[in-house]
């Protein structure tokens, strides 16, 4: 499906059916049919396939999806991100921040934790003007959203979903910032200062 073949008569954008798949799908798993490969990490993607499509090798990929419309997932700080010249032609990217990695315009999957404390990286996401419509992560462009899944997100709700303010704190930072530990107590903020070291008494 091309990027015009996404839009439906009335304007309004179809979704394709793999994407929900594509962002819902584990990648980087070792592959069971080539277990002593060395490529073998499963972050190979089918467009073409029947959904749900596994993920799928370096291997798999010249045995069974040669004549396939294939994009591959690559990693960034631990998120899973597609290169824009992969997904350009077959998906509605616009309005998603992009950002350049090794040379390479990439979008990441999903939405991603925004930095809070202390830190360049909470700085840095405090003073930006530019926030995700839908998770309000911080951006680095006049971007709509930080990723293609909070992309999705406002696409099936019409433009009405569910946005965090910036600042606004989540269960876990709740949490993290007063409640209760498994133990039932406060979880101690920062690093605790080391108290000064008591000698042992000697014996008489």
């Amino acid at each position: 499906m091309s990027r015009r073949e996404s839009e439906g008569a009335a304007g309004t954008t179809r979704l394709p059916e793999w994407l929900e798949t594509l962002l819902s799908t584990r990648f980087f798993l070792a592959c069971g049919a080539h277990p002593a490969s060395p490529r073998n990490e499963c972050n190979m993607f089918c467009l073409d396939c029947p959904s749900p499509s596994p993920p799928f090798c370096y291997y798999c990929r010249s045995h069974r999806h040669q004549s396939h419309r294939v994009i591959q997932i690559r990693r960034s700080s631990y998120h899973d991100v597609v290169r824009v010249t992969e997904v350009e032609d077959v998906l509605d990217i616009s309005g998603v921040q992009t950002y350049v990695i090794n040379s390479a315009k990439v979008l990441f999957l999903n939405e991603r934790p925004q930095p809070r404390g202390a830190g360049a990286a909470a700085g840095k996401a405090a003073a930006s003007p530019y926030n995700c419509q839908i998770c309000a992560r911080a951006l680095l462009d006049p971007f709509r959203f930080c990723s293609l899944g909070c992309k999705l997100v406002d696409t099936k709700t019409g433009g009405r979903g569910a946005t965090v303010q910036p600042g606004d704190a989540t269960n876990d930072d709740a949490a993290a910032a007063g409640g209760s530990s498994k133990n039932g107590g406060a979880r101690p903020q920062g690093r605790r200062r080391k108290g000064i070291p008591q000698r042992a008494p000697f014996g008489s």
